[in-house]
């Protein structure tokens, strides 16, 4: 069923603009003879630079395989990368000036839930397409819809389902939440919990530290008393570091089963087995499958030929997201916006981890969920830090409705 914008339409976009104190940007004429230029705005320095930088290696695989297939009747395609410091201001005026200076055909990026929402809205404003490759809810929703609009990533609510479904169905249904006070804490929690009511689980806490938070003790400590089957730590990054070493240095893994939403590579692999060890979690992708999936065995391969390593869960995003619009190029035999956004939404993909499409109504990509759980003994190798549980592959049915996101039918 097709869907549109409800007539409650959307409320004003504050100018994007604006937010950042520069002026609307006109579109820019893009002469057909040159590259075909793709913004690539992530955060290369900070907490998420190793996420960031293997995003950059895999979208310049991306980028060459594309240009030794001959581009587009010739044109070659060119990646433009920019450190948007993880900071929302900066990431809107990278934006920009990958417009307005640079003359980018596209932008494919972000590794912020609040960043990605601001390049959605000035990509729109100038009619660029955007493929946002870090996890988001309210990216899909109507608010931030448009034809130019695309989500590659899982978003939450995605993530969230598939690892709530298999942990309240094995560990018992007693849960207690910590839940970290941005985006990506909130959209996960209520993903949780509304698996949960389906389930029939029984919430027995839902703490909520305030921002800035280092020392989760004394929310632990409360937990640790109540005694849950699971203890559902929604948190990322550096934070999500701290609480799992917190979390491990208290025995917590002996009375009740740990789980986090996502469960970084580069993490894992940078802060060593013992303080993730037995904790479960979701992934968008994961090199083990190699054995299960082909064409994860595929892009394996030329990454370790590339770069003598396995690729990262949000580094094959950078590949997925560089690919597909580079793809919806050819098949649209333009790099006009609305041509190549039609073909994308037509586009049925396998580039890394098994079968995916975007959803009409919000763009998002359908795709599996893997299941994994960290470990630090009978590991293969120095690689090899996850054991996957399970694939999860029937995920449009659990996504929200387009509905439930703001749009309406469309009559036939």
């Amino acid at each position: 069923m097709d869907y549109q914008p409800s007539t409650r339409r959307r409320k004003l976009l504050l100018s994007a603009a604006n937010m950042i104190g520069a002026t609307f940007l006109p579109s820019l004429s893009r002469a057909q003879n040159r590259s075909i230029k793709i913004g690539f705005p992530v955060p290369l320095t900070g907490s998420w630079s190793a996420e960031a930088n293997d995003q950059v290696r895999a979208a310049k695989l991306a980028i060459s395989q594309f240009n030794e297939s001959g581009g587009l009747n010739g044109r070659q395609a060119e990646l433009l990368v920019r450190d948007d410091r993880l900071d929302v201001k900066e990431a809107g005026k990278q934006t920009i000036e990958l417009i307005k200076n640079d003359g980018v055909d596209f932008i494919v990026g972000s590794l912020s839930a609040e960043s990605q929402i601001l390049t959605n809205k000035i990509c729109i404003e100038n009619k660029i397409l955007f493929n946002s490759i870090s996890q988001s809810d309210a990216i899909n929703e109507v608010a931030n819809a448009s034809p130019y609009t695309f989500h590659e990533a899982l978003n939450p609510h995605m993530t969230a389902s598939a690892v709530a479904r298999y942990a309240f169905s094995r560990f018992g249904k007693r849960v207690a939440y910590m839940t970290a006070w941005y985006a990506f804490g909130v959209d996960m929690t209520r993903g949780f919990q509304r698996v949960g009511q389906e389930l029939g689980t029984t919430t027995v806490a839902d703490f909520r530290p305030p921002a800035g938070t280092k020392d989760f003790t004394p929310w632990l400590d409360k937990i640790k008393e109540l005694k849950p089957d699971i203890i559902v730590m929604s948190f990322l990054g550096f934070e999500g570091d701290l609480i799992a070493k917190q979390v491990n240095d208290m025995g917590f893994k002996n009375e009740s089963k740990c789980v986090m939403p996502i469960l970084r590579y580069t993490s894992r692999q940078s802060k060593g087995p013992e303080i993730f060890d037995k904790i479960i979690g979701g992934t968008s992708y994961c090199w083990a499958i190699e054995d299960r999936v082909p064409s994860a065995k595929v892009f394996n391969d030329l990454f370790k030929t590339a770069y003598s390593t396995y690729p990262s869960d949000y580094g094959a995003l950078g590949y997925a997201g560089v690919r597909s619009v580079l793809q919806s190029v050819k098949d649209a035999q333009s790099t006009d916006g609305l041509k190549v956004s039609a073909a994308m939404a037509a586009l049925k993909y396998d580039w890394y981890k098994g079968p995916q499409h975007y959803r009409s109504c919000d763009h998002q990509s359908v795709q599996s969920v893997i299941i994994v759980e960290s470990k630090s003994k009978n590991m293969r190798n120095k690689f090899d830090v996850f054991n996957i549980l399970q694939i999860e592959t029937s995920l449009e049915g659990q996504l929200r409705t387009c509905t439930e996101l703001g749009f309406l039918p469309r009559a036939n």
